[in-house]
């Protein structure tokens, strides 16, 4: 058997030919162009370089980008004073703070001062609680999970009825998508770095989710015959004939279960596209709703 390519860099190609269409059509009719600010603290080369690709993918779809860059040392003070002001400006309709965050400052706290209508993240508290909760929809969903089930969708992989296994349990990923499973009727099994026999759990799984963020880790005996593996992984590994010296890899060793999986995402040109795809679907929904056209 070899697995369909679950080509997100070509969904997302679309969808954001979408958004960006949509903005047109918003500052047309006299709207202002939605606005995204990116925040990071610290000096992490890969952060960088994601908020780069946010920012550009912002100016590409006709938003607005607003790029704020700090040391490692900054306090939380300093941080939340900031947010607060983001949260004032009108041009500032979505708010996005880079994690990891230095260890003096709390992932809470700051997820919390975010005003809720900018939470293009799905990180406050009172979106994460409204995704949680039975019956009732979330302002915001966080971009990669929500990317992850379009992907799905897209692919006409049904979900109802079958198990799904989830490998991560962070407040970005693995959480929120394990909710968005849940809504979609699968049975779904939340596996983390304690879980006993993590080879066996993952072959119970019709979906395979590898959110651990160590390379390769998910190998071709670790996988149903038949079963959709979704890669969120992104990691840089060693490689002598790469002209960098390295190469991106994912969680899951994709050679191996490529043979076995009836469907798998990619790394590259799987999920991270799609991430950055419902990042601008947020940021045009936070528009509508910071300026109460929604």
């Amino acid at each position: 058997m070899t697995a369909r390519i679950l080509d997100g860099k070509q969904l997302a190609i679309s969808l954001r030919a979408e958004t960006a269409a949509k903005v047109r059509m918003r500052v047309q009719a006299g709207k202002r162009q939605p606005g995204l600010a990116t925040v990071l603290v610290g000096d992490s080369d890969a952060s960088k370089l994601y908020l780069r690709n946010k920012r550009k993918a912002c100016e590409e779809a006709g938003m607005l980008s607003f790029g704020f860059e700090f040391p490692a040392s900054t306090s939380q003070k300093e941080l939340l004073a900031l947010i607060g002001e983001l949260n004032a400006r009108a041009d500032v309709h979505g708010i996005l703070v880079q994690l990891p965050l230095p260890k003096q400052i709390d992932p809470n706290a700051v997820f919390s001062s975010v005003n809720v209508k900018k939470d293009v993240d799905g990180l406050h508290p009172e979106n994460a609680g409204l995704l949680a909760q039975k019956g009732t929809q979330p302002r915001f969903v966080p971009c990669t999970p929500a990317g992850i089930m379009r992907l799905l969708e897209d692919a006409q992989i049904k979900l109802a009825g079958k198990h799904a296994a989830v490998l991560g349990r962070s407040n970005i990923v693995g959480r929120p998508l394990a909710m968005l499973l849940i809504n979609a009727d699968a049975t779904v099994t939340v596996a983390h770095s304690r879980s006993p026999d993590l080879p066996q759990l993952c072959r119970q799984a019709d979906l395979l989710v590898a959110a651990v963020g160590q390379p390769e880790t998910v190998r071709g005996d670790w996988v149903k015959p038949g079963a959709v593996v979704v890669d969120v992984g992104v990691n840089r590994v060693s490689d002598k004939r790469a002209k960098s010296g390295q190469r991106l890899v994912g969680d899951v060793a994709f050679d191996e279960v490529s043979q076995v999986a009836s469907a798998i995402t990619p790394v590259p040109g799987g999920v991270g596209p799609m991430t950055i795809a419902m990042l601008l679907e947020n940021t045009l929904r936070a528009a509508d709703l910071v300026d109460g056209t929604d």
